[in-house]
């Protein structure tokens, strides 16, 4: 066996498999569970969760000008006896929150 040959193959088959996995990083969404899972530790910071959900399938958004293809859900925390509800979005590629939203509960007639 050529000893060139050999790690020609090898140097070459390192490159491809480098290539390949930050081409797959660059491209893949995270998870939506792991990025409800990141946005509840933040709100715990602040308060008890009482309820929380993701949509999970991404969708596009545009802010700033620039666009996003985002997860929406939201969380329901438990304030000194009072319910707040929020609507947050999340970038899907990153999971970094773009906007959290207040829900404002209308009166019924």
């Amino acid at each position: 066996m050529n000893w060139k040959s050999f790690f020609l193959g090898t140097a070459v088959g390192l490159v491809g498999g480098y290539v390949t996995k930050e081409i797959l990083n660059h491209k893949t969404n995270v998870s939506p569970e792991k990025v409800l899972e990141h946005v509840k530790k933040q709100f715990k910071q602040n308060g008890t969760i009482s309820g929380s959900w993701i949509h999970m399938v991404a969708e596009p958004y545009e802010k700033h000008q620039f666009s996003y293809r985002v997860y929406k859900g939201g969380i329901s925390k438990n304030n000194n006896g009072t319910n707040e509800q929020f609507e947050f979005i999340a970038d899907a590629q990153t999971g970094t929150l773009l906007d959290v939203r207040p829900l404002t509960e209308e009166p019924v007639y």
